[in-house]
């Protein structure tokens, strides 16, 4: 929990006017009492930092946002603001479509558990039971283990391929085969085992692809089709669809924008995004909302849109990730969430629900710095309602200056470390050696040629403000023995451990 006091926050929010608020697209679903858009402030903070949204928009470039707040599993707050389009009076409204990247995996999982729930798909069976049009390939030593939907879910079936380029408009796209055998115009490379199934959590767009063809295979029926039959229509989420491209003729879309907030991906104004299953749902912040509502209902209590024992499965961390069948989990007892994030290269969106409370949040957004935007909303919100569990980082005002020459040289990544400890760090931090210097500023660490500045927590614990890790900030605890003396580093993030031994110095007998 950030050191502030939220319950001044809460009822600070809760007096401002209405008609004081930023200007939104659309007004709240059914109250004015979710106020959080004059207390924006980064996830590593001092405390003092307060921002209003709409200045935090044009800080970033970012035209227009729309944002959904739950409150046991019902949206509550429902609000667009900016425009769908730089310079143009084009209102952000609660069914404006965005492009939402890898939040589409969410969605995916819930087609296709929808499918288990029908007797149509098996969890646990290889899928090769029901691909048509493609094979898996052998993995490490001939491996052909079994790789099933199950691990393909949760990024544990060993595949490579973590994300895919977008498509600019006037550019061919490539077919779902194309895509996994990475041949052109797919602009990925070719689908491989290169972990053997199970054993290794590894974040995979390509997974995603084998689930898509897994699900048009068995079905005898087009992605998109599936979808809107078996989710969208019985979720009411009927601005949502999986479109490679939609047509310029699109109503009420969200254009792309880039860093600076400028159009992009002209004459038509969005990329393509081919990858169907991964990253290629286009939706809106009230269809969103309802997928959350859908998700937490159905975990909550029974008779939902999946069965409740399902939906707890779904819900339940596949070791050694910390995914369940789809979403990433994070948080314990009353701040247990599932959440994702999306980012294709000018839309940014955030899903998260509350498994204990059914309070969520929606975001998406129409421009690159969308998700940092995306995370100081997120922080808003947790504090205007004072949600359990948040994990922002406040930054300790004393410094530990006369131990930081301890914490100085170089550390190399401990061999052998457990699969299971180490969870989200293990691929996703890819780094063998580190550098910690001491410079006039404070600390700083170095990796792969880059330095991020280090800001203390505690006497030996530092954080990266920079660094990103999905429900995490990057956290580096020196560990001091009782011998005086730093012998490693601690990387912690998003519920992953990984250990640095600290290397001795050319010319120094080590202990």
């Amino acid at each position: 929990m950030p050191a502030i006091n939220r319950r001044q926050l809460l009822l600070g929010s809760l007096s401002l006017p209405l008609l004081a608020l930023p200007s939104a697209g659309w007004a709240q679903v059914q109250t004015p009492r979710v106020s959080f858009e004059s207390l924006l402030r980064p996830t590593v903070h001092s405390g003092n930092e307060r921002w209003e949204l709409t200045r935090r928009m044009s800080h970033y470039g970012v035209p227009g946002v729309a944002v959904a707040v739950l409150r046991d599993g019902r949206t509550v707050s429902l609000k667009g603001y900016g425009s769908r389009l730089a310079g143009h009076d084009f209102p952000i409204g609660p069914d404006t479509l965005f492009s939402v990247g890898s939040v589409s995996k969410v969605a995916t999982a819930a087609l296709c558990l929808k499918l288990v729930a029908l007797g149509k798909l098996d969890l646990d069976q290889g899928v090769d039971h029901w691909l048509r049009r493609w094979r898996l390939p052998q993995g490490l030593e001939g491996d052909t283990s079994d790789v099933s939907l199950r691990m393909l879910l949760s990024h544990t079936a060993g595949f490579n391929v973590h994300g895919f380029k977008d498509v600019e408009p006037s550019e061919p796209l490539p077919s779902l085969v194309q895509t996994l055998n990475g041949v052109l115009p797919a602009l990925n490379k070719p689908l491989q085992r290169i972990d053997r199934a199970g054993s290794r959590s590894r974040y995979s767009g390509g997974g995603y692809m084998v689930a898509q063809a897994v699900i048009e295979d068995a079905m005898g029926q087009a992605f998109d089709a599936l979808a809107r039959r078996y989710l969208f229509a019985p979720l009411g989420m009927g601005r949502s669809r999986f479109d490679a491209a939609p047509s310029a003729a699109t109503a009420d879309i969200a254009h792309a924008h880039d860093g600076s907030g400028k159009p992009v991906a002209l004459p038509r104004g969005w990329q393509s995004f081919p990858e169907l299953a991964p990253s290629g749902l286009w939706t809106s912040a009230r269809d969103l909302a309802r997928l959350v509502e859908a998700l937490c209902a159905s975990y909550r209590k029974s008779g939902g849109f999946l069965p409740q024992a399902l939906a707890i499965d779904m819900m339940t961390a596949v070791s050694p990730g910390t995914f369940g069948l789809g979403p990433r989990l994070a948080g314990e007892g009353s701040a247990r969430i599932f959440h994702h994030a999306g980012a294709n290269d000018s839309y940014k969106a955030y899903i998260e629900g509350n498994l204990d409370s059914g309070d969520g949040l929606v975001i998406v957004a129409n421009g690159v710095n969308g998700d940092v935007l995306g995370d100081e909303i997120r922080n808003a919100v947790s504090d205007s309602l004072e949600w359990p569990g948040d994990w922002s980082v406040k930054i300790s005002p004393v410094a530990a200056a006369d131990l930081l020459d301890e914490f100085v040289g170089a550390y190399k990544r401990r061999a052998d470390q457990s699969p299971e400890l180490m969870g989200i760090l293990d691929t996703s931090f890819d780094i063998q050696d580190l550098t910690v210097l001491h410079t006039p500023d404070g600390l700083e660490l170095q990796a792969k040629g880059k330095r991020r500045p280090l800001k203390p927590v505690s006497s030996n614990r530092f954080v990266a403000p920079d660094s990103y890790i999905p429900a995490g900030t990057l956290q580096i605890a020196f560990n001091r023995g009782a011998v005086r003396g730093v012998k490693s580093l601690t990387i912690v993030a998003g519920g992953g451990v990984l250990v640095f031994d600290k290397q001795p110095v050319e010319g120094q007998e080590s202990d």
